[in-house]
């Protein structure tokens, strides 16, 4: 595989896996907010801003790991966990 068609592959997978894994934790602080929890919302993670829900760990460094060492069979990773508090929902 050379380098163009592995920068390609990365970048049509990795796109909608950002956008997705984005939807995914803001859709838990809209929940968290929509039940009275604003814990999210005020710490900025109701953003569709990627770099806010970015773990270096679980969204670059494990899935790149897993890509290289099963040849991009397997793939999996989290992006940070957006905070709520139990105590503010009603």
């Amino acid at each position: 595989m050379d380098l163009a068609s592995l920068l390609r592959s990365l970048s049509i997978g990795a796109i909608p896996i950002v956008f997705a894994i984005t939807l995914h934790e803001v859709a838990h602080g809209w929940v968290a907010r929509h039940f009275g929890d604003r814990t999210a919302e005020a710490q900025g993670r109701l953003s569709l801003n990627p770099i806010r829900h970015i773990d270096l760990f679980g969204t670059v460094l494990l899935p790149l790991a897993l890509w290289f060492g099963s040849h991009g069979t397997v793939m999996f990773g989290y992006a940070k966990p957006v905070p709520y508090n139990p105590y503010a929902l009603r």
